[in-house]
């Protein structure tokens, strides 16, 4: 229950978009909080976006108007739609399923933002 895997990385030029899925295991995934979190070489790991079970949505300063966390409970899977990419976007992006206090994390997926 709850491990998770991303896909949907990519490169991408500056202005571009991309959509990354997580895909989860397990049949309570409906009440999974769900976290996409982004670490670039040199800087530490940031919180990107995040979206609770009852659908409620955060996001970081720094993608607020461009990004967008969504779920769909019948697939077992997040997304992240990340429109306008900048440069500095660039980042191994992971995600996470949360439930009673118990974590999984991804392996991560290469997001590079260049021309």
């Amino acid at each position: 229950q709850g491990q998770v895997a991303e896909s949907g990385g990519g490169l991408v030029q500056p202005g571009g978009s991309l959509r990354l899925s997580c895909a989860a295991s397990g049949s309570i995934f409906r009440l999974y909080v769900m976290r996409w979190y982004r670490q670039a070489p040199g800087k530490q790991r940031e919180l990107v976006a995040v979206i609770n079970s009852d659908g409620s949505t955060n996001y970081a300063d720094s993608v607020k108007g461009r990004f967008t966390i969504s779920r769909d409970n019948a697939k077992n899977t997040a997304y992240l739609q990340m429109n306008s990419l900048k440069p500095e976007d660039t980042a191994v992006y992971k995600c996470t399923s949360d439930y009673r206090g118990t974590r999984y994390w991804g392996q991560g997926t290469q997001v590079t933002v260049s021309s």
